[in-house]
């Protein structure tokens, strides 16, 4: 006979081993910006990688387009705390576009339209990690979402997920971004809860 029974262990968390620590689940998309929307007709987007050496490698939209797409589900966690389970993408891996790229670059500061950055090292982009994705949930990405691209990396918390992607500068030392100038954390793994720079 078992000294503490069942119902002393606790309730298992909604969303289960799925649900980093502290986070809560949402069924809606939220929102948030630190500032206006950029409108960035599809015919004037481009991207663009810079490497540490100065060469730089361009893809319009007709071009990226023309690149394999992949569908991804993915489960994707905000730092306000709020966790989407089973979000569905498509895009370009980044590992399509790094295909040509030649980088001993350890660090990546990725810009946006509109002037935001964020970094993080350059193995978290690779190796199936991260996409270019430019649909959600069977539609063409939303501005308000990071239309018409953004970059995708669900594994940390979702600023490093830059809305309105335009380029990924290859550093060979670590810059912070405009949340990690901001105090927040500079990597920001959801299941260490790695909210701010002191966590």
């Amino acid at each position: 006979m078992a000294i503490v029974s069942r119902g002393f262990s606790g309730r298992r968390r909604e969303g289960g081993e799925r649900l980093p620590p502290g986070q809560y689940l949402v069924e809606d998309f939220p929102v948030l910006s630190a500032g206006p929307t950029p409108v960035v007709p599809p015919d004037r987007w481009e991207f663009a990688i810079d490497t540490e050496s100065g060469q730089t490698h361009r893809w319009s939209w007709r071009e990226l387009m023309a690149l394999p797409r992949q569908r991804q589900t993915v489960d994707i966690h905000c730092v306000t705390r709020w966790t989407k389970l089973d979000t569905t993408w498509e895009g370009v891996s980044l590992d399509v576009l790094f295909e040509d790229v030649e980088t001993t670059a350890d660090y990546a500061l990725v810009h946006s339209y509109g002037g935001y950055t964020t970094n993080m090292p350059l193995d978290d982009l690779l190796d199936g990690k991260a996409w270019i994705a430019y649909r959600f949930d069977g539609e063409e990405l939303a501005p308000v979402h990071g239309g018409p691209a953004r970059l995708l990396v669900p594994h940390l918390y979702f600023w490093k997920s830059a809305k309105w992607v335009r380029g990924i500068r290859l550093l060979d030392d670590d810059w912070p971004g405009f949340w990690e100038t901001a105090g927040y954390h500079n990597y920001g793994d959801p299941w260490r809860e790695q909210r701010y720079e002191d966590d």
